[in-house]
């Protein structure tokens, strides 16, 4: 799929917000339920959605992006020797995909904890890999992480995913990500502290675990069966922790949004401290 306009089925996404059958991500709820990111109900029941491959987003294409100001950064200094991104061992490192030059950097502060900080890091021809900005706060699965996720643990996946798609409720804040826009992004409820889940995916970006790169974050088509679990996002953080996804302050998400470059081939470095210097 082409960076630009996108177009997601207007008839079939009136036909299905009609009849009640819209999905929401991060695991997927009938529209209505009260859903929490990674597709547990308000009262903590897993529901599973089933929706085949397409949107039933409703978006009306690549709305105008909002308006936005470049933040100036000082770039660091370089040195003789290129730089790795810390906190990453070889095993982690060799993951990331040789032509990838833009890495969103998540960890955990431990194997069974919900809190972490994300970092976005640039790869330089000269200097190596550098920030590109500051650390930002996030909240991942209520149960921390795993190497081997299944629908309804709980806990966020551990790996290194590329970031293709993007999409929300609100409009598009200046994205080169193609931008999916509709109703279907709505959410109710609360979460497991009782926390507002509104505005939970205002925006969002898609982690490429279990789900077909180059769709709306709403396709709900999962190469490695429905048991393997899906939907896992990088969405607006409701104060609380998730079904799976990892979440960020809504000022940072909408500037994850404006970094993203489908150019540098972005990936997602995720996981607990511990795991992440294998």
């Amino acid at each position: 799929m082409s960076v630009g306009s996108v177009r997601r089925g207007p008839r079939l996404a009136a036909a299905l917000l009609a009849s009640g059958l819209l999905l929401t991500g991060c695991g997927g709820a009938a529209a209505g339920q009260g859903s929490a990111p990674g597709g547990t109900t308000a009262d903590g029941k897993g529901v599973d959605g089933t929706a085949g491959a397409g949107s039933p987003g409703g978006s009306v294409g690549r709305s105008a992006p909002e308006p936005g100001t470049a933040e100036s950064r000082t770039p660091e200094p370089r040195s003789t020797e290129a730089k790795v991104i810390p906190g990453l061992g070889p095993k982690t490192l060799a993951a990331i995909p040789p032509e990838t030059n833009q890495a969103v950097v998540a960890t955990g502060v431990g194997k069974d904890r919900n809190t972490g900080t994300v970092r976005v890091y640039e790869r330089d021809p000269v200097a190596g890999w550098v920030p590109a900005g500051d650390e930002w706060p996030s909240h991942n699965a209520k149960r921390g992480w795993t190497d081997d996720h299944v629908r309804g643990d709980l806990r966020t996946p551990i790996g290194v995913y590329g970031l293709t798609d993007a999409g929300g409720l609100l409009p598009d804040p200046g994205t080169r990500l193609p931008y999916d826009r509709g109703p279907a992004f709505s959410i109710s409820g609360t979460g497991f502290q009782g926390d507002s889940l509104a505005g939970s995916f205002d925006y969002v970006v898609a982690i490429n675990y279990n789900r077909v790169p180059g769709n709306t974050p709403l396709d709900w088509t999962r190469p490695l069966g429905a048991d393997k679990g899906g939907g896992i996002w990088l969405h607006v953080d409701h104060g609380g922790p998730t079904q799976g996804c990892v979440s960020l302050p809504r000022g940072r998400m909408k500037e994850l949004l404006r970094l993203l470059d489908p150019k540098k081939k972005p990936v997602v470095v995720m996981g607990d401290a511990e795991s992440l210097k294998r």
